[in-house]
């Protein structure tokens, strides 16, 4: 029987930074208190590149913006979007560049202004030439809000127009302001001032801002994009990168994996027993690699380093074109397996499209690619890919047990049932692993029991009360291969019994 595989994904993504290195004294009589930026966000692995990712998905079907995409980017209603946003003019240049922006990071504080509440944002702008061009000022918060209602006004001479208004609802966690070209040669200070429409609303507005903590860091991070030509301080955004595929296959996996809402105490992964781990590149043996390509162990990738940069040393392989024919009908295997899953389950509607840049990105061609990233990537998405399916199968497995009309007292029975657990936080991917549990009586007939458990049952039956009655345990498990990306290149280490497979009573 197919294990259930489980994909998590520990990752500190290095997003290249132009950050002013100084944050100026703000005089006493301009503020009466001052929250420093938090720079947090600027290391969130895949911050930048899932921007582009809901830029590149606000419309369907190319159609017109979708009404969640509206409320992402905090555009208030559709019939203002050609007067007071610029969203559809960046959802078009990611169309037809894919993602070809360039991106300066700033710092910011944010204070009252005035007696009147008045909150004034000021933005840190490093010196840069593109500012020549017409800069888009993006302000995104952690996650999605959770509340909101607001209808907000932004005002500065920085912007152009000069007064521009979004809509901040639950679900928004991206605000969109146009700004104005200026001359790059210094570093500039932008100062904007923000009012709700509404003035009861004006601690909303400044909770929403500062995350609700007086004193604590702004709870949003500012970036200034740019389309057209490209200066030489920037990054592009988005590429055909390892870390975009990274990136876009976390955002996959994340859609499309069943979802639990079970909470419990996250566990570090390093906390598990494991073999010596083994080295994964371009010099791996073949053996080696046929056994992972073929394993139905559940995998892990982990993303790890000694600071919170993106590992320099990409994934390799150099396989043989016996062992690529392998991979790629397990490719084509797993692929169908998934899109009978997305027919079949409730979905996110995304996934297929997602599933397609995936194989984009990963540059697997039908003819014999080159060794080296396109390989590995092409590893990495059947990895991936047998995740999802033998997900499903797991859930589909224990779901018609429960359902079975022909046996109903079968839920009382020793059997397998679900079983969360959480990893520490430092998952990209999905933070939980089903590691499944065995639940359920032990009488006669036992399920899948020994000799010894017959004889204990015998023994309880019998009146014997100093002996203890079978118990429904795990009898067969998986073992959970986990695959760490660091400095130093990609390491393979396998964690035993970890999975249960299989229940008996003993």
């Amino acid at each position: 029987m197919l294990g259930a595989v489980v994909l998590m994904f520990f990752w500190t993504l290095h997003e290249q930074k132009l950050i002013s290195s100084h944050r100026p004294a703000v005089s006493e009589h301009d503020f009466s208190s001052t929250i420093p930026a938090s720079e947090a966000l600027h290391t969130t692995p895949c911050f930048v590149d899932d921007i582009v990712a809901a830029l590149r998905e606000a419309v369907e079907d190319d159609s017109d913006l979708t009404n969640s995409s509206l409320t992402l980017f905090g555009v208030c209603t559709v019939s203002e979007i050609s007067f007071h946003s610029v969203l559809p003019d960046l959802v078009e240049v990611t169309k037809r560049n894919k993602g070809g922006f360039e991106v300066l990071h700033l710092t910011a504080e944010v204070s009252e202004k005035d007696e009147q509440g008045t909150i004034m944002v000021t933005l840190d702008v490093p010196q840069s030439s593109l500012l020549k061009l017409s800069p888009v000022l993006l302000l995104a918060f952690e996650s999605p809000l959770t509340g909101g209602g607001l209808d907000v006004t932004f005002t500065g001479q920085c912007l152009q127009p000069h007064t521009q208004v979004v809509c901040i609802s639950e679900g928004t966690q991206y605000i969109l302001l146009s700004g104005k070209p200026s001359e790059g040669d210094v570093e500039q200070k932008w100062r904007i001032s923000v009012r709700p429409k509404s003035p009861s609303m004006e601690q909303n507005l400044k909770d929403i801002l500062t995350g609700g903590k007086s004193g604590s860091n702004i709870h949003m991070t500012p970036l200034l994009l740019f389309s057209g030509e490209r200066g030489t301080d920037t990054r592009q955004i988005e590429g055909s990168s390892q870390a975009s595929f990274l990136c876009e296959l976390r955002r996959f996996l994340d859609g499309v994996l069943p979802q639990d809402q079970t909470k419990s105490q996250p566990l570090r992964l390093d906390s598990l027993q494991s073999l010596p781990p083994l080295a994964l590149g371009l010099s791996s043996s073949e053996t080696l690699m046929a056994g992972v390509i073929n394993s139905t162990a559940p995998t892990i990738f982990t993303f790890t380093g000694s600071s919170s940069k993106f590992p320099v040393r990409h994934g390799q392989l150099a396989l043989s074109s016996e062992l690529l024919e392998v991979l790629r009908q397990r490719l084509d295997q797993s692929e169908m397996q998934i899109l009978e899953v997305i027919n079949e389950e409730k979905v996110a509607h995304r996934a297929i499209e997602r599933l397609g840049r995936l194989k984009e990105l990963s540059a697997f061609q039908r003819k014999e690619p080159a060794a080296g990233e396109s390989q590995y990537c092409a590893f990495l998405l059947l990895k991936a890919l047998q995740t999802v399916a033998h997900a499903y199968n797991m859930q589909r497995r224990l779901r018609a047990t429960r359902a079975d009309p022909a046996n109903p007292p079968r839920s009382s029975i020793c059997g397998l049932r679900t079983l969360t657990v959480s990893f520490e936080k430092l998952l990209l991917g999905p933070h939980n692993a089903n590691i499944n549990n065995c639940h359920g009586s032990c009488t006669f007939p036992l399920t899948n029991g020994n000799n010894h458990a017959i004889l204990l049952n015998y023994h309880t039956e019998s009146g014997v009360t100093d002996v203890r009655a079978p118990c429904c345990v795990p009898v067969a498990y998986d073992p959970l291969e986990v695959l760490d990306l660091n400095e130093e290149g990609s390491f393979l280490s396998i964690k035993q019994d970890i999975i249960a497979r299989e229940c008996g009573c003993r």
